[in-house]
């Protein structure tokens, strides 16, 4: 006859609970509907699809990797010699600024919509742009980012310049 043993069986159903938090979304779902997973950034669309997830889960370190040494982002300044003009900065402010608004709100979300343009004639750089809709904390903004994208001898692609057109 085989002997049932109450505290192995608990232990063990401890140990199962243990690994399964009630609280954490689950892996690509987010209200249920979006499904969103991290990519290994094969293709510039799969680094479009790490940078929403890096958005929507706030996470610093995927929105990282996205970025290649050499990146600059260029974003219009209207206070530029009294009619306006482009300024840009390096990745180091893009990841400090980025990693404050992570910080800063609790709620993101980004939609890319339609890529308006594509120009692959660059040797070994892609230039995309998209259309975007971008919510954080309430505020609401659209509107275009042209990405060009390099890829790396491990076939890995980064962006090397988002130029902000949201304006």
């Amino acid at each position: 006859m085989v002997s049932f043993r109450p505290g192995i069986v608990v232990l063990l159903l401890l140990f199962l609970v243990g690994c399964w938090n009630p609280f954490a979304p689950t892996e690509g779902q987010l209200d249920g509907v979006v499904s969103l997973t991290l990519t290994e950034q094969r293709t510039p669309d799969e680094v479009l699809q790490n940078f929403r997830y890096a958005y929507i889960y706030r996470d610093s370190l995927v929105y990282s990797g996205l970025f290649d040494t050499s990146f600059i982002f260029l974003y219009y300044d209207p206070d530029i010699g009294g009619t306006g003009g482009y300024n840009y900065w390096g990745l180091d402010t893009e990841l400090r600024t980025t990693g404050r608004l992570f910080r800063t709100f609790d709620n993101f979300t980004l939609v890319w919509n339609a890529t308006i343009a594509e120009d692959t004639s660059q040797n070994g750089i892609i230039s995309l742009t998209k259309t975007f809709d971008l919510s954080i904390g309430g505020e609401h903004i659209s509107g275009n980012a042209v990405f060009d994208f390099i890829g790396d001898s491990s076939e890995t692609w980064r962006i090397t310049r988002w130029q902000d057109e949201s304006f």
